[in-house]
């Protein structure tokens, strides 16, 4: 039976941030909503219940607040920032907002080294990250002090008896260096978990259960040759090797060599069961004098579905849609800050199970981006796959502003490929978030030899990001900057000018379309 720590999201930034340090620290972890019906929670039956931070006050009139009852359970508790003044609120303390609102490091002093502070010396100051404008004043009774600093007198407390503890720091984040040994602190010796998840565990279980969910059926993967659907498909190739079926189809709007890579990857080197759909015309066709970006996405994914459909076809009556749902995507469906109930449409491949009425096979869905690619690397997958930069769903139709043609096609891609190669001869591709470029729809006069030209510019986008939904503008040195333009003026003949775009997210996008 798997041993699981449930977190309950008030709306924190970090709520994500502290299920992801549990799993590093080899328990497996869930995020849910705040007010999580108590049934629900008793049946999820976790080891140890951990209420995230928020940005609300606890003494606001619809400040979120989670089943009283929760602290009846038996069940040790940890509650962080928010999650401490919670419990200080409903166990009868006093919190109210601080004269000086504490942002940023700071130290405390452990005043007591049981349990939570377990391996640290008494009187030890600790650098921790402070983020609250309220502060705890009073705790309730029952409760003890485990730590205090200069502006938080109750840093940490707990109520032994109860198995109820709280901080006032956020030991999830870099900024506090000792944070995880609190927080292994709290998971082996307080909640007793052992360290067992890991990625070879998850991959037996997961294995086993899609072979008792689909049996002897056949089930279709869309594999795009990204790390999600590759991982994916290598996952439930293992449970079912050939009544997968992985469809590929080349839109003609993929990186330079990329569908001939696919297929030697996924035919040759692991065997899957895998067909190979040439559809470069058809969608060419289909956006030939489209400029607007919504429009381009969406002539492409209602394109990609009849393609994809088609082909489905010919194998008979199939069940089972394959997908690389990942766990931020189902996150996002159930958080705190707002359900929306639908996953991303890009990740249910523009509706395809409703439309072909499939049942989903979502073997990552547990998963974060950097545990899938740990998944992939045990199931034997090149480490240039599970490495790869993300690639847009559209591929370089929204990396061409305006009409996509197979000419502009043929000036970006080979762009494109010279930034990547010099990206990686640099040693910089594992450490940014995305390198790629963008054909404009602008010309400019250049002077090539004696003659005078008149070409198209590319702008070069190089990105550092933790998660994509912030990122800033990367300092790459300028000789790699300039063997990028050199190269591309030089050997891609229709560019005469290149530009580096240095803005960051927000407020401008990644992608420019």
């Amino acid at each position: 039976m798997r041993e699981k720590i449930l977190v309950l999201d008030f709306g924190s930034q970090y709520t994500q941030l502290i299920a992801r340090r549990v799993r590093e620290a080899k328990v497996y972890s869930e995020i849910h909503p705040y007010n999580m019906p108590l049934k629900e929670i008793i049946s999820f039956n976790p080891k140890g219940i951990i209420l995230s931070g928020g940005p609300a006050s606890v003494y606001e009139k619809d400040a979120p607040i989670p089943e009283k009852d929760i602290f009846s359970l038996g069940i040790p508790i940890l509650g962080i920032c928010y999650g401490l003044q919670i419990i200080c609120h409903l166990f009868d303390g006093k919190v109210s907002g601080a004269k000086k609102r504490e942002y940023g490091s700071a130290f405390i002093k452990v005043l007591d080294n049981k349990d939570l502070f377990s391996g640290f010396q008494i009187g030890e100051r600790l650098k921790v990250w402070m983020s609250h404008g309220d502060r705890v004043e009073e705790i309730p009774s029952g409760f003890v002090k485990l730590a205090e600093s200069e502006n938080s007198p109750f840093a940490a407390i707990a109520n032994r008896e109860k198995k109820i503890y709280g901080v006032q720091f956020h030991p999830e984040v870099v900024h506090t260096p000792k944070g995880m040994q609190i927080l292994k602190n709290f998971l082996y010796h307080i909640c007793s978990c052992k360290p067992s998840w890991s990625m070879s565990s998850f991959i037996e279980d997961t294995v086993k259960s899609i072979k008792e969910k689909v049996g002897k059926e056949k089930v279709i993967c869309a594999l795009s040759g990204g790390v999600d659907s590759s991982v994916t498909a290598a996952l439930v190739n293992r449970a079912i090797g050939k009544n997968l079926i992985c469809i590929f189809i080349d839109n003609g709007l993929l990186r330079k060599n990329e569908p001939d890579n696919v297929k030697k990857l996924f035919k040759e080197t692991l065997d899957l069961n895998f067909h190979f759909v040439d559809a470069k015309k058809q969608f060419l066709t289909a956006l030939k004098g489209v400029t607007d970006p919504e429009k381009k996405r969406k002539i492409i994914g209602e394109l990609f579905i009849r393609v994809f459909e088609k082909k489905a076809k010919e194998f008979g009556n199939i069940r089972y849609l394959a997908q690389g749902t990942l766990y931020p995507d189902v996150i996002e469906s159930v958080s705190f800050k707002g359900p929306s109930a639908t996953i991303k449409s890009h990740h249910n491949v523009g509706g395809l199970p409703e439309k072909m009425n499939l049942k989903l096979i979502e073997p990552l869905r547990e998963l974060f981006k950097d545990e899938v690619r740990r998944v992939g690397a045990e199931l034997g997958l090149p480490r240039e796959l599970l490495l790869r930069h993300p690639f847009p769903g559209p591929g370089l139709a929204v990396r061409i502003i305006g009409e996509v043609t197979e000419e502009r096609l043929e000036l970006v891609r080979e762009a494109d490929s010279i930034v990547v190669e010099e990206i990686k001869k640099a040693g910089l591709y594992e450490q940014v978030w995305q390198a790629f470029a963008v054909l404009l729809p602008v010309k400019s006069v250049g002077v090539m030899g004696d003659e005078r030209t008149y070409e198209h510019v590319v702008a070069v986008r190089i990105v550092d990001s933790q998660d994509a939904m912030t990122a800033d503008w990367s300092r790459i040195p300028y000789e790699v900057l300039e063997r990028i333009s050199n190269r591309i003026i030089n050997t891609v003949k229709g560019i005469n000018r290149v530009v580096y775009d240095i803005s960051s997210k927000p407020p401008s996008t990644i992608e420019w379309e």
